[in-house]
């Protein structure tokens, strides 16, 4: 029985060890997110060769994750780039596979510790808490990559401090608790939910490292544990699966069957010849000393994750399946106001994401486009058959409008500041597009309401319209080509067609009024071709908008 000086002891070690649990995570997610940020660009360039080799897949996988330390976060991006739609299924697989090999490299970082190499991380660490008060971003993104790997080190060391794992009361109060699980599917559970609820298999590796390393777990238990954390990380891309699409849902089912077929054959393995595979490890590492210990479980976690990879990579195909067989095709149709490249686990990607932002600003831009053509058909034929389609291309708009808006406010909290100035940009052309549908909307609402009450454009009247309308069909062709292209040598192009859309204007009204004077034009009509005009002049400036975004992302170049 434990006295009361005892269990406050005992809680103060257990609160030690949280802390130095605590301080492990925030120096991988430091480190992480300033590995993250500076290898952006190169992580939008991998992911631009992606392609349906499944050794790049793997290579791609394990290169990202090695990078930002975390294989629940590579499976969350890859989910996301499912969701938009930027990979496929086949693509994403071996992408999942090779993410469970870089995480190993956090093992293998917490194997290496000892006192001089701590010694050179607390330093690293100090030195980047003082490189982050520094105004230039570069270097206070090194900063940050300084201080999370030198408080993953500050973390193992409080783990396994005398406060901590060293104090003989908690190291008992583990021992007894192994000694009572000590059953394979237990311990494999163990790890399940430790790593569920740390949401980092990293870090519930490194855990399970430094307490080998302490005399507290032998290896033959650890080794179980590892293998339920390689479940347990699956946990946060299921989490991350719910309200995406099928084929999201898909690649974290593929993730989690991955990790449990691996699982269920080396637990079999172990289980049965546990023994040879202890002393097999120690004799690739032979040695008494803790860094030897804790270097075979991490050299363990490296064959587990390798082996299974190529165990099950020539099998994509079938895990594929199997997923969608699991997983049934929903209707989309119920679904029409979603975005269609864009998701919000990209966030964590901002080049990818901005990418990503412009496919949708394109796709928004063809429906305002259409929209446009199809206004005028009610006063040119005098039939609104196109009614429901323009509503239903104008809901599109005006969702994607909002639902990118808030995107982009979202993602402008934590980017570069060549990518604030993308960000302003887009923000100017998402107003201009919506205005466009509210003008195309506007002029098929004409068109129909001359038709209920009767009445119609002159010849000259509607030959005026139609020459400015076609027009402005050609500088949506140009705008289209400068947007996407970020083509600077037809932004005089576009220039002179906007010019000639204002000396029309000018020139239709003059004549309009002419008109009007000779009697030669119904007063009724007048208003709407006022508008018309008027509308179509609009359109051409923000159509201009849209082209000069490119080099002028603080602001438009005309505001109508």
């Amino acid at each position: 029985m434990l006295s009361t000086e005892e269990i406050l002891q005992l809680i103060y070690s257990l609160i030690w060890l949280l802390a130095g649990v605590g301080i492990f995570i925030v120096g991988m997610n430091f480190m992480g997110d300033a590995l993250e940020k500076s290898a952006g660009s190169g992580m939008k360039r991998l992911l631009e060769k992606i392609s349906n080799n499944r050794i790049s897949g793997v290579g791609i996988g394990a290169g990202v994750t090695a990078i930002i330390q975390s294989s629940s976060a590579t499976s969350v991006m890859v989910i996301g780039l499912v969701n938009a739609g930027v990979m496929t299924l086949m693509q994403a697989t071996p992408i999942i596979m090779g993410a469970n090999i870089g995480t190993t490299i956090t093992g293998i970082l917490v194997a290496l510790k000892n006192d001089y190499f701590n010694m050179i991380m607390y330093l690293l660490a100090f030195a980047g808490v003082m490189m982050s008060f520094f105004k230039k971003e570069k270097i206070k993104i090194a900063g940050s990559l300084c201080c999370g790997l030198g408080l993953i080190f500050v973390g193992l060391e409080v783990m396994s401090s005398e406060q901590a794992f060293g104090n003989p009361l908690v190291e008992k109060l583990f021992i007894n608790i192994f000694r009572t699980i000590d059953f394979p599917l237990l311990l494999i559970f163990v790890g399940i939910i430790f790593t569920a609820l740390i949401q980092s298999s990293s870090a519930a590796t490194g855990v399970v490292i430094t307490m080998v390393g302490a005399g507290i777990l032998s290896l033959d238990l650890a080794l179980f544990i590892v293998l339920g954390a390689n479940i347990g990380t699956c946990v946060t891309a299921l989490l991350a699966s719910v309200g995406a699409n099928a084929n999201s849902k898909r690649v974290a089912l593929i993730h989690f069957t991955f990790n449990v077929i691996g699982t269920a054959i080396f637990t079999a393995i172990i289980w049965l010849f546990k023994d040879n595979v202890v002393n097999l490890l120690v004799s690739i590492l032979p040695g008494e000393d803790i860094m030897s210990a804790q270097m075979r479980l991490s050299v363990f976690h490296v064959i587990f994750n390798l082996s299974t990879t190529c165990m099950l990579l020539p099998f994509v195909k079938h895990l594929v399946k199997l997923s969608c067989m699991i997983i049934k095709d929903k209707n989309e149709n119920a679904e029409s106001l979603t975005l269609k490249y864009v998701d919000d686990r990209l966030l964590s990607m901002p080049p990818v994401a901005l990418m990503q932002v412009k496919k949708e600003m394109d796709y928004m831009l063809s429906l305002v486009e259409e929209n446009t053509a199809l206004a005028f058909v009610a006063m040119e034929t005098g039939s609104a058959e196109h009614s429901e389609h323009i509503r239903a291309n104008e809901d599109i708009i005006n969702f994607t409008n909002s639902a990118l808006t808030q995107f982009l406010i979202k993602l402008s909290v934590n980017v570069e500041e060549s990518d604030e100035k993308v960000i302003g940009s887009y923000f100017h052309v998402l107003n201009d597009l919506e205005r466009i549908g509210d003008h195309a909307e506007n002029f098929h609402e004409i068109g129909v309401e001359m038709i209920d009450k009767n009445i119609s454009f002159s010849p000259k009247a509607l030959g005026g319209i139609t020459m400015m309308r076609d027009r402005i069909m050609q500088m949506f062709d140009i705008s289209k080509e400068i947007f996407e292209n970020l083509d600077k040598e037809k932004l005089p192009d576009l220039t002179v067609l906007e010019q000639g859309v204002d000396d029309m204007k000018r020139e239709f009204i003059a004549s309009h009024f002419a008109r009007l004077a000779e009697g030669n034009c119904s007063v009724d009509v007048s208003p709407y071709y006022s508008s018309v005009i008027t509308g179509l002049e609009r359109v051409a400036d923000h159509l201009v908008n849209v082209g000069y975004s490119i080099i002028n992302p603080t602001g438009s170049q005309k505001n109508k």
